[in-house]
């Protein structure tokens, strides 16, 4: 049994896992036993083994400096906005606001309201007004990397979503009952949840026999889009190998527009979810989805106390879960201990 992360989070960085994980453990016992967590992050595009070797798939000298400069782009057009929206607020407040709202990953430079919308006592208006504030800066940046040469480098995150279009994911707007969407960050073209689910089922497949069965399409930035497209990328596995596969998540939406009764459905986790279950049946086995209640922690989520899930799921929704972990975080990590007494988890890829 093995296990992987599939993150749009990052390993390395001053925001990275890595760094939590080294302040929990020495370097000692991390370096003996190899306590990181293997697997993709970013997306998509930052891959590491358990002792925290980490490469970078596909991102090019100029994409990274692009991105190096995202964070301060975001600061002077944050700051510069809310001196507008808030002209009764000082400037150490204003700047408060921007730095604890901005995210400086490496790879995917994020907006994050958490912070601003604890800070508004939950003005809904206000805070859809920020929502779509946040989506013109980072909409702008990339038509800025656009102009200079870099249109196919990069695409919008947002957490949490109302499903995608041909323009991008939809933003969830704040209501009474629900903040909606908190995050927006600048991605790696390609560097998708789904597409890493065929890199990690390539690189088990790698580690167990050899093969390379992709061959040059090695990273998600190589892999299609599209997901009937990835899904047909299967049938270049051996079918006999294929692994029993458990996807666990904890970002899906599910809201229905009252005026033209029409549901949307998204979430980060979604996708993934749903092509490691359809995966499952093209192997003729029932690949499980798991979803852990986050709404326990930092992030304001809906949780799993209502028997309808609302906001979450629906009855109509394709995605059917096979197991919900209704205490959170806590539960989940019970299990997943006792999983690894019973299997001999390994996580050395």
């Amino acid at each position: 049994t093995n296990f992987f992360v599939l993150t749009n989070g990052e390993h390395e960085g001053n925001r990275g896992v890595n760094r939590i994980v080294e302040r929990a453990l020495s370097l000692e016992y991390r370096s003996a036993i190899g306590c990181y967590m293997p697997g993709l992050a970013a997306g998509g595009v930052e891959y590491q083994d358990n002792q925290g070797r980490v490469t970078i798939d596909g991102v090019s000298k100029q994409e990274f400096d692009f991105l190096k400069g995202i964070p301060k782009m975001i600061m002077i057009n944050l700051y510069n906005e809310f001196q507008v929206m808030f002209p009764h607020l000082d400037d150490k407040t204003l700047e408060e606001f921007c730095i604890k709202s901005i995210i400086a990953t490496r790879l995917s430079p994020t907006i994050n309201l958490n912070y601003i919308f604890s800070q508004i006592n939950r003005n809904v208006e206000m805070m859809c007004k920020i929502q779509n504030l946040i989506l013109e800066i980072m909409n702008s940046l990339l038509e800025k990397a656009n102009s200079i040469g870099l249109e196919n480098s990069f695409y919008l995150h947002i957490a949490p979503n109302l499903g995608k279009g041909d323009e991008g994911e939809y933003i969830k707007y704040a209501t009474e009952s629900d903040l909606g969407t908190t995050d927006i960050q600048f991605m790696i073209k390609g560097a998708i949840k789904e597409a890493g689910v065929i890199v990690l089922i390539n690189k088990y497949l790698q580690n167990k026999t050899g093969i390379n069965y992709l061959g040059e399409k090695l990273s998600v930035r190589q892999l299609p889009n599209n997901y009937n497209d990835l899904l047909s990328i299967i049938n270049e596995f051996p079918k006999e190998k294929l692994p029993f596969i458990i996807g666990v998540g904890d970002t899906v939406t599910s809201t229905l527009n009252q005026n033209t009764k029409q549901i949307f459905r998204g979430g980060s986790d979604r996708g993934f979810l749903n092509l490691i279950k359809d995966i499952g049946k093209i192997n003729n086995q029932q690949n499980h989805a798991y979803l852990v209640d986050s709404s326990y922690g930092e992030v304001e989520r809906p949780n799993f106390i209502r028997d309808n899930l609302e906001g979450i799921t629906d009855p109509e929704d394709p995605l059917k879960f096979d197991y919900l972990f209704k205490l959170g975080p806590t539960e989940y990590v019970k299990w997943f201990i006792e999983l690894s007494k019973l299997t001999n988890l390994t996580t050395q890829y």
